[in-house]
């Protein structure tokens, strides 16, 4: 379902290549939103981490247990959760990967457990989509029959994988 944004109900914040930051007027809350079409599996674009962190913080992207990257371009920060997300960090390739068709004036949205395993905060949803998980925790915290309806990233995989083998021993 598109997320079509209302010019009424955004001010804008800054312009970037194929997207915008938009600040949704009636919460104060930023997200980043397309000026281009994008299909399906498209590469939206390349990231690099502008920094490398230990612990994880509500900026981050986790690529392994110990690393927690700050995003770069920092605007990317901007991308809000969504439990129907439209786009994935992939943290084995570095993109930014289209997971749906993508029209312009999308607000572009991941789901935070694809890519972190234990988050520094957790949060309730209020997407009101009907797969809507509700809280949102770390994927350790997520079902694993949730999990699976959810595109991960080759990290979160593994470490379900192996958490769940663990659990088979018990």
């Amino acid at each position: 379902m598109s997320t079509q944004f209302n010019p009424t109900h955004y001010k804008h914040i800054s312009s970037h290549p194929h997207c915008e930051v938009k600040q949704n007027l009636a919460n104060e809350q930023n997200g980043l939103f397309t000026t281009t079409s994008f299909s399906k599996g498209e590469v939206i674009i390349v990231f690099d981490s502008s920094k490398i962190v230990d612990t994880p913080n509500y900026l981050t992207v986790q690529i392994s247990e110990q690393k927690h990257i700050h995003l770069s371009p920092e605007y990317l920060q901007y991308i809000n959760h969504s439990c129907e997300p439209n786009v994935l960090f992939n943290t084995t390739t570095m993109e930014l990967e289209c997971l749906t068709d993508i029209a312009i004036g999308d607000e572009l949205s991941f789901f935070y457990p694809a890519t972190e395993w234990k988050m520094s905060q957790q949060f309730a949803c209020h997407c009101g989509k009907p797969s809507c998980v509700g809280l949102i925790q770390g994927a350790s915290e997520i079902p694993n029959e949730v999990l699976k309806k959810y595109k991960l990233t080759d990290f979160i995989s593994a470490m379900a994988k192996k958490y769940n083998a663990l659990l088979l021993l018990f």
